[in-house]
Formats: structure tokens, C-alpha cells, sequence
């Protein structure tokens, strides 16, 4: 309890609200070539996000006022935890000519009697100084079918292939660091904290039922089956069970003493409505008619995918908290189709009062709220819903501090509905009450006539708010994040040439344009976002010559979306959605072959400072296990080293043979963060649905690891070849209501795979 009320009293200043963004909620443009040396920031990151007022503390005497009243206008931000080192170095690697001459590379014969490479595989790594190899086929035995990065390095140094240590590799190391201390939080405190949650204002809600009248007794009543149906589907079933042979094996089931902790009982006089709405939430199959309140609801959405797949406990977590997330008190009449949709929306707006009205006179309630609140916000951001906080100091505004015997009348509605509207509507529509056309000019009608209350609505996120105003494909978010690469690929797809895209770009463009490092480091999903932008840039003289290709800048489009990818599959909960033959023998090399690190010093600098940032925020929230701390040092360590030597690599400097032992030995470098791992979660192959539209959702996907086979310069002067591993990405359109678990998508890869993306034809065979 004392942690919770520790939490309690830090969180208040970062929850500016349960969600109402500012006025600068969006990205970063850095679209021109640039030289790491300039990757300087502008501004100093000394401003805490904890900017307590003495308003901002939740007051002990519970006959004061305990709601909050922060300023709601603005966005708080985690940012204090995230710092950068600035670098400085001059890139002066030396060029060699495109297109090459298998004779002018250095080790060509002996590694392609490991690695073979076809005709057209030798002209395109001749042509570009690399090219990405697809696993999957017998030519490539070494490789075929690796989902496990640390294996594919494993691979490579017991065939003595030189290592080339991949940026997709980082990527995918600090995902699985990233979604497993999620997973363990939600499975080890967020289950039970939210099983308390839901009950302790279960029971208020029946108090409630039991002396109201009228409007309120039938908001009380829609606000018993609101958490009955939540705790509902916490509880664990019977075929959950460790006694039940149905549980899949790879699925972690419930024990008998959660059979006995965690148990409900629905009150009478709303089981029809609670049993309509689990029925359809168990189904999903996609758009219906919620039974409870009256407006239309996308329960496809409910169906458990990403990590929450991997136990009993977290499949119930996630339906919980997506009722949470999605499910809408309505302010307006427009989305309810019952038969009154006026008094409907009144007593949404009652419900939400009276659930807020409990939030702010309970302290132990906000404990536990804010506790899942900040943590996850931590994680993916905030909400952009109004939610409890700004219900409750509405109250406060209204009301003022006593509220006894106070009632719901049309007077008092009236007021509470004026200061409830000065609140700005969403800025991503989410899907409930139907979906909106695309091309449709009433998107801004629409996101007025959502607003409302959500318990704890899903997060606001940068990406899913450039394909509401842009729509798929996903390039589009590479694109405002710096890629001129992914800008041109839009424009050979006939996607960016219309009058009403230009301006919506155009929008975004000076939306993004405004943020600097500390906006874009406000939790660990922005901060992600960022560290994918040095990725992006066109690179100029002085960098490896592989690395100033076109072809180069598709495979690091490549890499970024892959990324992204992850980063969607693992808050996929949270975040918010819009809807050739053998070669002849030659002798060895007269000097040895060394291996090389992709060389990103900024990249690896935010990648750095991102996964430092994770780990202090979370230690700090007393989330981390002694194990997620060391894995965290661990990946801190190995980041390091990688920016020391990819610094030096630009430099053109020799690297000790301590540097090239720890590219030899990779494998060993990140094998203790993922001993504890389990291999599913390690796996490459993974899948997230990130839009829904009437054609269907739209379905982002990674596959088995690829090889990337580089020409690099040695400060020797030689060209040797090198390999590593990359990620491969996919996206595809699947019918509406038919999204995607991990399970389903491998089986797709594995007997009908989509295409690969056209663009990625440039450096992949």
C-alpha cells in the first residue's frame, strides 16, 4: 500500500488528465541528408516531468477535495528519464566503385563456399555493396528457417563467417526486453490490481442501484453490468484451468488458487445484459449492437493477440482491458441508436459522473487506477478520452467540494455537460459507433460526437494518427518520421498525388515540424519512434559506400517498419487504433577477415538512451525483477561498445582486437538477456493489426530472419563480405473481423505467405 500511495502522490503530475493531449501531440521532420555530427539537439532535457503544484496532491482529509486539478490543457511526459550524449565525429570511411568485381572482394570465394550466392545474387551485392537474402530455401542451409537472432550470430562464427552486426538486430533485442517486463507486470500486479478495481466499484455501483431513483438508478444499474462484464472476463473458466486438458500446451493456465481468488458473482437484475455482452465479446466476429449501451460496437478487437496469447491469465487481462479501453459514455446522442438516443446519452453521461464521483472520493481506488495508468502510459502514452480525473473535477466545478445529497437533475446536467465540452474531443476515432468512410469529410463531426468518458481509454499514438489522416500504407508513417525514400515510393504509387492528401500531409508536416527531443521522448513509444529516425536519412560522403545506395535506404525502410512492427505487436492492448555452383578452392587470406557493426552512431546513441530510459522509469516504478535489471545493464553494455565502435568504424580508425573479438563473439554478448526468455517470445515471426476500414484491417507482419550479405572497407583497404541478420516485413489486408493472432500468422507464412513489399525488390532476392 505504501508503494501504491508513493505512486499515487508522483503520478498526479503526470496524468494531465486520463487523456486530453495538447496542442503538439505529433513527430519530428528530418527529411535532408545528414552527417550523424550534426545530430545535435537544440534543446537542454533539464525539465522534470514531475511539475507538482500544491493542487496536484491527492489531500488526506477525504471531506476535501480529492479530484485533480491539474491543468488539463497540456501533455505531461516521462521525458526526465530520457538523456542523449551528443556526438561528435567526422565520417571519412573510405569508397570503393559501384558496381563492383567479385575479384576486387577480398574473401568472395571463401564465403560464398559457406554462404553460395546465385548470379543475380553476386550482380545485385556487385551493384549495391550488399544484398538481403531470404531464409527458407535449401541453398542456404546455414540460415534456413532462423527466427532467433542470437542463433543466426551463433551460425555465422562457427562457419567463420565474418559478423556484420545488424541495426535490426538492436531493434529486435530491446523489443523482447520491452514486451517481456510488460508482460510480467500485467501478469504479476495489473490482473489482480484491476480485479480489485472493477470490484471495489462493482460494489459501489450496486450501493448505488440500490437508493437511487430514476435516470440515476438506471445509470447505476448499465454501470453494475459496465463492471460486472469487466470482472467477467478476468475470471478464470473452468477449461482455464490447470485440470482441464483443453488449455493449449504452449498457454500458461490459471491455478486452482486463482480459481478461488478471482471468482464473481453477476447480481440478477443484469445477467441478460452481461451474458449478451460476453457473448458477443467471445465471438468477435465484428460489428454489432452493444446490448448495454445501445450503440454500435467493434468486438473483433476483443479477440486476444500479441504477447497475450502466451497465458490463460493475460487472454483475460486483455479482453478486460480492452472493455476498458474502447467501451464509450457518450455525451451526445449521434452514435446511439436506441429508441431514445437524447435520454440514452444522459445517462451515459450519469454513469460516468457517478463512477467518476467514486474515483475521486476513493483513494485507494485512484491508487490502483493510477498505478495501471501510469506504468502503461510509461509504455505506450497516453489516452486522448476524457476519463475519471476530468469527470471529477467537473464535479468539483460544479458541485464544489460537498456532495451530498446532491441529484442528476436537467439543471445540473446542463452545467456539467458546459464545462465537460470545454474539453477538446479525441484527436484518433477508435472505431465505436461504426466506422468512418474513408475520404470522409465529417472525420472532425465525428471524433465531437465520440467524446466521452472511457475508464481507461486505449493511448493516443503519433502513427495511428498519421493513418487516420493519411490512410495505409504504412510508408506514410515512415515518411513524416524523415524518409524521402518512403516519399518517393508513395509518389510511384499514385498515393500522394491529390490535392486533399497534400494538404493533410502538409498539416502533419508542420505538426511534427514543432517537436523537439523532449516532446519526442515523452514515454517509450514515442521514444522508439524516434530512435528509427537516424535510420531514415540519405547518407552522405564519408559513410560506407553500401550505405549511400537507394538500395540501402529501402533496406533500412525495411528495418524501421519491421520495427514498428514490434512496437505495435507488443502495446497492440494499449495503443489506440484507427480504424549458384560450388566455388573453386582458393587459398586462405593472407590476413584475417574481420567483422564489422553497422555503423549508426545516433541510432545507437537513442537507441541507448531509450533502452536507459526504460530501465530507470521502470526501476523507479518498482516494476523490474532483479533478472529484467540485469537484462537491461546488459543491453546498455552491448549498446555502448557499439556506438564506441561504430564511431571509430566512421573514423576509419583500426579496431582493437578486444573490439573485434566482441563482434566475433555477439552471441555471447546478448545471450544472458535472453536465457530467462522463453523461445516463443524470442521469435522473429510476429503480427499486428494497426487499421480497420470497411475494406478490412489492415495487418503489419514480420517473418523469419533474413541474411544481409555486406561489402564493407577494411582500414587495411581490402573489400571483404560480411553477413548478419535482418528482419523481413509484410503488409496486407485481411477481411473485416478475421485479425490475426501470432499462431495464425505463422501458419499463413509457412502455406500461403503475402508478397513482399515491390520497393524491397531493390535489395533482396
Amino acid at each position: 500500500m505504501r508503494t501504491l500511495i508513493i505512486i499515487c502522490l508522483l503520478i498526479v503530475s503526470l496524468i494531465s488528465g486520463s487523456g486530453c493531449i495538447g496542442s503538439s501531440s505529433e513527430p519530428v521532420n528530418e527529411t535532408s541528408s545528414v552527417n550523424e555530427t550534426n545530430f545535435e539537439d537544440e534543446t537542454d532535457n533539464q525539465t522534470s516531468s514531475f511539475n507538482s503544484t500544491e493542487e496536484d496532491v491527492f489531500i488526506e482529509n477525504s471531506s476535501e477535495k480529492t479530484s485533480n486539478t491539474l491543468k488539463l490543457e497540456g501533455q505531461s511526459s516521462f521525458s526526465k528519464y530520457y538523456n542523449k550524449e551528443n556526438l561528435q565525429f567526422e565520417a571519412t570511411v573510405p569508397t570503393y566503385s559501384l558496381p563492383l568485381q567479385d575479384s576486387e572482394i577480398a574473401n568472395y570465394y571463401q564465403f560464398t563456399q559457406n554462404i553460395p550466392l546465385t548470379d543475380e545474387n553476386r550482380d545485385l551485392v556487385c551493384k549495391n555493396g550488399f544484398i538481403v537474402i531470404e531464409n527458407g530455401t535449401s541453398e542456404y542451409p546455414l540460415t534456413v528457417g532462423q527466427t532467433l537472432v542470437n542463433e543466426t550470430y551463433k551460425d555465422l562464427k562457427v562457419a567463420d563467417i565474418p559478423i556484420f552486426i545488424t541495426s535490426d538486430s538492436l531493434l529486435h533485442l530491446y523489443h523482447i526486453q520491452f514486451d517481456e517486463t510488460l508482460k510480467r507486470v500485467e501478469t504479476e500486479e495489473f490482473y489482480d490490481d484491476l480485479w480489485k478495481l472493477d470490484k471495489a466499484l462493482l460494489k459501489e455501483s450496486i450501493e448505488d442501484y440500490d437508493s437511487a431513483s430514476g435516470a440515476e438508478k438506471e445509470a447505476a444499474r448499465r454501470n453494475v453490468a459496465y463492471f460486472a462484464v469487466a470482472l467477467s472476463l478476468l475470471e478464470p473458466k473452468s477449461e482455464q484451468t490447470t485440470e482441464n486438458a483443453n488449455v493449449a500446451v504452449e498457454t500458461t493456465p490459471f491455478n486452482s488458487r486463482d480459481v478461488n481468488d478471482y471468482s464473481v458473482e453477476v447480481p440478477s437484475f443484469v445477467k441478460d445484459d452481461v451474458e449478451a455482452e460476453l457473448n458477443l465479446i467471445e465471438a468477435h466476429e465484428g460489428f454489432a449492437s452493444s446490448p448495454i449501451f445501445k450503440y454500435s460496437e467493434d468486438y473483433s478487437q476483443y479477440m486476444p493477440r500479441g504477447h497475450y496469447t502466451n497465458s490463460e491469465k493475460l487472454k483475460n487481462y486483455f479482453k478486460a482491458m480492452m472493455w476498458h479501453g474502447r467501451i464509450s459514455m457518450f455525451l451526445q446522442s449521434d452514435a446511439i441508436a436506441a429508441e431514445s438516443s437524447e435520454n440514452d446519452a444522459k445517462i451515459q453521461t450519469i454513469q460516468a459522473l457517478l463512477i467518476s464521483d467514486h474515483f475521486g472520493r476513493d483513494k485507494d481506488i485512484q491508487a490502483r487506477w493510477n498505478r495501471i495508468y501510469s506504468v502503461t502510459a510509461f509504455y505506450a502514452g497516453f489516452s486522448d478520452d476524457l476519463g475519471p480525473y476530468e469527470y471529477a473535477k467537473v464535479l468539483d466545478t460544479v458541485f464544489g467540494n460537498d456532495r451530498k445529497g446532491v441529484s442528476f437533475d436537467n439543471e445540473s446536467l446542463t452545467a456539467l455537460k458546459t464545462e465537460l465540452e470545454k474539453y477538446e474531443s479525441p484527436k484518433i476515432y477508435g472505431g465505436t459507433g461504426g466506422i468512418i468512410q474513408t475520404g470522409s469529410e465529417t472525420e472532425n463531426e465525428t471524433l465531437e460526437t465520440t467524446k466521452g468518458f472511457r475508464f481507461m481509454g486505449q493511448r493516443y499514438t503519433p502513427d495511428s494518427y498519421v493513418l487516420q489522416k493519411l490512410h495505409p500504407p504504412a510508408l506514410n508513417i515512415m515518411d513524416l518520421l524523415g524518409s524521402e525514400r518512403a516519399g518517393e515510393h508513395l509518389k510511384s504509387l499514385n498515393i500522394s498525388e491529390n490535392e486533399g492528401y497534400e494538404k493533410a500531409h502538409t498539416s502533419l508536416e508542420n505538426e511534427f515540424g514543432a517537436f523537439d527531443e523532449e516532446d519526442w521522448n515523452k514515454n517509450l513509444y514515442w521514444a522508439q519512434l524516434y530512435a528509427l529516425k537516424p535510420l531514415l536519412v540519405s547518407y552522405p560522403e564519408g559513410y560506407p559506400t553500401f550505405m549511400q545506395t537507394e538500395a540501402w535506404e529501402d533496406k533500412q525502410l525495411n528495418t524501421a517498419l519491421s520495427s514498428w512492427t514490434e512496437l505495435r505487436h507488443d502495446t497492440i492492448l494499449y495503443a489506440k487504433q484507427e480504424y549458384f555452383l560450388g566455388p573453386p578452392q582458393v587459398p586462405p587470406e593472407e590476413k584475417p577477415v574481420q567483422g564489422y557493426v553497422e555503423p549508426v552512431p545516433e541510432f545507437y546513441a537513442r537507441m541507448l538512451a531509450l533502452t536507459k530510459m526504460a530501465h530507470t522509469g521502470l526501476a523507479e516504478m518498482e516494476v523490474l525483477d532483479e533478472q529484467s535489471d540485469k537484462d537491461f545493464t546488459t543491453l546498455e553494455n552491448t549498446l555502448e561498445k557499439l556506438l564506441e565502435i561504430s564511431i571509430k568504424e566512421l573514423e576509419n580508425k583500426e579496431l582493437t582486437e578486444e573490439e573485434y573479438e566482441f563482434i566475433r563473439n555477439f552471441d555471447q554478448s546478448i545471450s544472458p538477456m535472453l536465457e530467462n526468455v522463453d523461445i516463443k517470445s524470442q521469435n522473429s515471426i510476429l503480427v499486428a493489426d494497426v487499421y480497420t476500414s470497411p475494406a478490412g484491417v489492415l495487418e503489419e507482419g514480420t517473418g523469419k530472419l533474413n541474411l544481409i550479405v555486406v561489402a564493407y572497407k577494411q582500414p587495411d583497404g581490402r573489400i571483404v563480405l560480411g553477413a548478419g541478420p535482418v528482419m523481413s516485413y509484410y503488409e496486407f489486408w485481411q477481411p473485416s473481423g478475421q485479425r490475426l493472432t501470432d499462431e495464425e500468422w505463422r501458419d499463413m507464412l509457412e502455406n500461403n505467405p503475402p508478397e513482399r513489399p515491390k520497393w524491397a525488390k531493390s535489395f533482396k532476392m
